[in-house]
């Protein structure tokens, strides 16, 4: 690439190095193709550097600092607890590169692809600009292109909130002192897990969403108990809350001033966090110029193969929109690589989406709602049992929350399920595996399982439904 005129053609080029372009673009060149995979920042995507692995394991600290608070009620006393920011952050830092510089040494690792350290811009369908960290730009072009830039955090559409200092779900983690007050402006599962956190770890925290409930994508059920949770744990959760206009105060806070059914109120916080959504990093990537059909969000458009409205031309991950997890941008590679390595005709149709919501307890999330299968038309019967009723939950003293699941009338399968309590991801998961192998209810209510295991609660959960 001596030559920055001409232009070097790869087989198949990768632009973005998330949990989806990353294995994608070493299954590229390990099957013989010269691969050239694109990073503008830092190696492994949101997971990695931003979102899961940081965030989880700041989660896992608040946790150790709450139950800490706790230790009385087990007959453990502890003292006074004070939280080192300064150290939870190291800690979050030193996961995080750990888990970057082995995606790092595995692509260089890797014979025939090319890390190339650059923004990347459509000229035309099959070539793109590289704009390289010292200024210069390059021509790059392949037959085969996929893309996997993923999203960032949405900007707040508030009076004057350009004029006052604003987090975002990566800049927070980088506090090296706790918030007197936070403010966090989003009922989502962002929102959540960061008032929550910082809560614990000493701040407090208010919860301003305009929504009737918070997760908007759950029953009302489930939203309202998970808001009882965050309030006992003492965060203030504003419901139907409309964010008038932000200013500075005169000590150089925040103030919010929002309108809520009880009337007009002024917020003042010391620190404020905007979670209100991801926005796709489609922007500055040139879309028209390869012909790529965005929707009217700025997502790209594409098909259950991945497959863009450009020939040769796919995205996978959150770019695509739909569900923004980790795991789901890691199947889609996983059908990439059977359709354009192995020849497969593999198909996101269909797929179960799980997910979790590291609150705590944990909430997670299968399948339909009862709210989805019910506009659906179906015929189902819920099975609900509150944790309460969980001997493991009582034996550990984590009893809050409920199981719920959603079972087909006509078969006995289960179509969804939402398990809001300790270890809410495994359990949702045992239901999982029992959806991805079309087992009736019936299996796991008379299953046998080791007592006491939270798992053995699947039992009771499934006898509900037979009183």
């Amino acid at each position: 690439m001596d030559d920055a005129t001409a232009t070097t053609t790869y087989d198949a080029i990768v632009i973005g190095s998330g949990q989806g372009g990353g294995p994608l673009s070493s299954a590229l060149a390990r099957s013989g193709r010269r691969t050239a995979l694109i990073e503008r920042e830092h190696v492994g995507g949101t997971c990695i550097n931003e979102g899961c692995t940081p965030t989880k394991t700041m989660v896992a600290s608040a946790r150790v600092a709450y139950l800490a608070r706790r230790g009385a009620d087990y007959g453990v006393h502890t003292g006074p607890i004070t939280v080192d920011l300064v150290r939870v952050r190291q800690r979050t830092r030193d996961i995080v590169a750990s888990f970057r510089g082995g995606s790092e040494r595995h692509i260089e690792e890797t014979n025939g692809l090319d890390l190339l350290r650059a923004a990347a811009r459509f000229t035309g369908p099959k070539t793109l600009e590289l704009r390289l960290p010292n200024g210069q730009t390059r021509p790059i072009g392949a037959d085969l292109i996929v893309i996997n830039t993923g999203a960032r955090p949405s900007a707040a559409r508030v009076p004057g909130i350009a004029d006052v200092p604003t987090l975002t779900s990566t800049t927070i983690m980088e506090l090296d002192a706790l918030p007197e007050h936070l403010l966090v402006l989003g009922g989502g599962y962002i929102g959540l897990e960061f008032g929550q956190m910082f809560r614990r770890f000493g701040s407090r925290v208010t919860i301003i969403h305009h929504g009737a409930q918070l997760l908007s994508r759950e029953d009302a059920d489930v939203a309202g108990a998970v808001a009882d949770i965050l309030r006992q744990d003492g965060v203030e959760v504003l419901l139907r809350a409309e964010t008038l206009r932000a200013e500075r105060t005169e000590s150089n806070g925040i103030r919010l001033t929002v309108r809520t059914p009880d009337g007009e109120r002024a917020l003042d916080g010391s620190h404020l966090l905007v979670a209100l959504g991801r926005t796709p990093n489609t922007d500055d990537l040139g879309a028209d110029a390869a012909g790529i059909q965005l929707d009217k969000h700025g997502y790209i458009v594409a098909n259950d193969r991945l497959e863009t409205s450009a020939p040769g031309i796919y995205a996978l991950g959150d770019v695509k929109g739909g569900p923004a997890f980790t795991h789901i941008s890691y199947d889609d590679f996983r059908i990439l690589r059977a359709n354009l390595i192995d020849g497969g005709s593999a198909s996101i149709a269909g797929r179960i989406v799980p997910y979790t919501v590291f609150i705590d307890p944990q909430l997670g999330r299968v399948g339909l709602s009862e709210r989805e299968a019910r506009e659906q038309g179906l015929a189902i019967k819920v099975a609900k049992l509150p944790m309460t009723s969980v001997a493991r939950a009582l034996e550990v003293d984590e009893t809050r929350g409920f199981m719920k699941a959603l079972v087909d009338a006509r078969d006995g399968q289960i179509v969804g399920a939402a398990v809001l309590g300790i270890e809410g991801g495994e359990i949702m998961s045992m239901l999982e595996l029992a959806m991805m192998g079309h087992l009736p209810y019936t299996t796991l209510r008379d299953a046998v399982f080791a007592h006491p295991t939270l798992a053995e609660s699947l039992n009771n959960l499934f006898a509900t439904l037979d009183d």
